[in-house]
């Protein structure tokens, strides 16, 4: 691909990225309601299931990804059943706890979370199935043009969300009272309660 094709990939993608939806509220209510404790793996959660839907788009194989579209409901509402389950632990969370939430999942769990997340979100899905083919040839796509867009994707995703997450701190840490971080996790809880019924309502 030429720098130009990358370049204009680039910003298409970066508008995808960061356009607000069910993966950034969930990364936002998770950060407000934890810390950034486990959100490297978290956001590497998902990296990974965007080039999953990169190569189905790359090697041609939308068809085969609308032909087992059943497993990726099923894991669409995996992941959605999970964030509830956070959501809930979450607003519930004792105030004599506002200091002490329940412990972050970190390392595969993270990860996984937000993989199943994004493997389900329909969002997703059109970016690469039917936007993408907009912007690339996927029909004249090489190996090499093909870990170029992987590359682009890599750095795209995890500087917009590492800037979520880090905006997402920052104001945590405005909220030092008990009282103020009892709500915000309320709040948290229910902005990841809506982030999952977005990805379940589509």
């Amino acid at each position: 691909m030429t720098f130009t094709s990358l370049i204009i990939f680039a910003a298409v993608y970066f508008v995808a990225v960061a356009t607000p939806g069910p993966g950034v509220a969930a990364l936002v209510a998770r950060v407000l309601g934890q810390g950034l404790e486990g959100v490297a793996p978290f956001i590497a959660g998902y990296f990974v299931a965007d080039m999953v839907w990169l190569m189905l788009a790359a090697t041609g194989l939308a068809v085969v990804a609308q032909t087992f579209a059943g497993v990726f409901v099923a894991i669409k509402f995996a992941g959605t059943a999970y964030l509830l389950y956070l959501a809930w632990r979450m607003a519930t969370a004792p105030l004599a706890l506002a200091y002490a939430p329940p412990p972050a999942s970190r390392g595969w769990r993270a990860f996984l979370t937000s993989l199943s997340l994004t493997l389900g979100n329909p969002k997703v899905m059109v970016f690469f199935l039917s936007i993408m083919p907009l912007v690339v040839d996927v029909r004249t796509l090489t190996l090499p043009a093909l870990l170029e867009i992987g590359a682009v994707c890599g750095v795209v995703i995890f500087l917009t969300l590492a800037l979520y997450a880090l905006a997402a701190n920052r104001a945590r840490a405005f909220l030092s009272s008990t009282r103020a971080m009892k709500f915000v996790h309320r709040a948290a809880g229910g902005l990841m309660a809506g982030a999952a019924v977005a990805v379940a309502a589509r």
